[in-house]
């Protein structure tokens, strides 16, 4: 069963109560990303989360990770574009010490200037890294088209330059902003009693002044078509197309994610079955829904050689038009939404997925569905839903794609096909 609370200084609480676990996971969610962030505070979103790691005043870093260890937990977090989480997963009898060790993490982290330095290498290596996989690259380079100068087209690690400019100061005074109560969720999910629960969070997160919740940036689609090549000898060339989607609680968003498991969300999938199974043309081509607050896209993706990029484009383009002509079939229908419904009910049958869902929906959409709530909104999905998405969703007058590989030869070739 789900409830909300707030603790005595104004932090929001959201639990979830699954009697039959022993575990039970914990979730600090900030509403703090890279959305947040001015031109000198970009990644520092992410840098902060790393150096909540880095010891606090009651605990080294080695300190930080023997305990978890000892008590055979997991301790972990994560920054994303409009958001940041802290995470713990332990035995229901370890609650208290997680509750401990985020609380110690979000409100007593040092700063400690030596390891600010020697950080500022490790997030920098970290760039390099995802500048080193193509399939990033393609990925951030369409999200930066469909966005343009909006909050949404930001990398989250940052750049090279602004990392490096990051002083104590600037990441202190961005913790002030925004790690404040009014701006931090909590949320439970597993074996607890919600009264324990609630006592444990009021002793260790006491204190603090709420704070404004911060206005979000918004962000919206840039519309038109762009297309944008990114230059790099390696042996694929990685294709990534986007569309306008929905936001994160818009009721479409069910219904496209129906549509994305037939065009190329699961091996039965148009896509995976024309380029990769029939033609052997790709390892690696799939579709994918992406929801933010305010809005959203529906992304393709296929990386494929040089010499084959031109035909894996015309089929990717050939599987779009049939769908705009014909729609879905009622048996990819049909098996897509059973897929959709098997997925989701298998994806929640642990206390780390019930947490990150029932979290991530409060902070950012202000409520939470259950269980029932989601089954009901997939099935109330119809082919006509479907088919009234798709002149949105496959605007091709709206088509971003990004290109990332030895695209010297092919750039005019593949700009000449989208612009057919």
């Amino acid at each position: 069963m789900v409830f909300r609370d707030k603790l005595e200084n104004g932090i929001r609480v959201i639990g979830e109560t699954m009697e039959h676990y022993r575990s039970v996971s914990m979730g600090v969610w900030v509403d703090a990303g890279s959305v947040c962030e001015n031109g000198q505070e970009a990644g520092a979103s992410h840098f902060i989360e790393h150096m909540l790691f880095k010891g606090t005043h009651r605990r080294t870093a080695a300190q930080i990770a023997a305990e978890m260890d000892a008590i055979g937990g997991n301790l972990n977090a994560f920054t994303a574009k409009e958001c940041t989480c802290f995470y713990a997963k332990v035995l229901d009898e370890h609650l208290p010490r997680a509750a401990d060790m985020l609380s110690d993490l979000v409100r007593n982290s040092k700063f400690d200037e030596a390891d600010i330095e020697r950080e500022k290498g490790v997030v920098c290596e970290e760039i390099l890294m995802t500048e080193d996989s193509p399939e990033d690259v393609a990925h951030e380079t369409l999200c930066a088209l469909l966005y343009e100068n909006a909050p949404l087209a930001k990398p989250i690690l940052g750049t090279q330059e602004s990392v490096r400019a990051f002083t104590r100061d600037t990441l202190m005074d961005y913790m002030t902003k925004h790690y404040v109560p009014g701006n931090i969720v909590i949320s439970c999910a597993g074996h607890f009693e919600r009264a324990a629960l609630m006592d444990t969070l009021n002793r260790h997160f006491l204190g603090g002044s709420v704070g404004a919740h911060g206005a979000r940036k918004v962000s919206t689609l840039a519309g038109g078509r762009r297309f944008r090549a990114v230059r790099k000898d390696i042996e694929q060339v990685h294709l990534c197309l986007g569309f306008p989607g929905f936001a994160l609680d818009e009721d479409e968003q069910y219904t496209l994610f129906v549509l994305n498991n037939a065009l190329g969300g699961s091996m039965s999938s148009r896509l995976f079955q024309s380029i990769r199974e029939a033609r052997g043309l790709a390892y690696s081509v799939y579709s994918y829904p992406s929801s933010y607050t305010d809005t959203g896209y529906f992304a393709l993706y296929a990386g494929t050689g040089e010499g084959t990029a031109e035909q894996v484009t015309a089929l990717i383009l050939e599987e779009l038009e049939k769908l705009r002509r014909g729609g879905l079939t009622e048996e990819e229908f049909i098996r897509s939404k059973e897929q959709l419904k098997g997925s989701y009910m298998l994806g929640q049958e642990s206390t780390s997925a019930r947490n990150s869902a029932i979290g991530k929906m409060e902070l950012l959409c202000g409520r939470v569905y259950s269980e029932e709530e989601i089954m009901q909104r997939i099935e109330r999905i119809t082919m006509e839903d479907v088919q009234a998405i798709l002149p949105k969703v496959l605007d091709a007058n709206a088509m971003c794609v990004a290109a990332v590989g030895r695209v010297e030869g092919l750039e005019a070739k593949l700009q000449s096909m989208l612009e057919r």
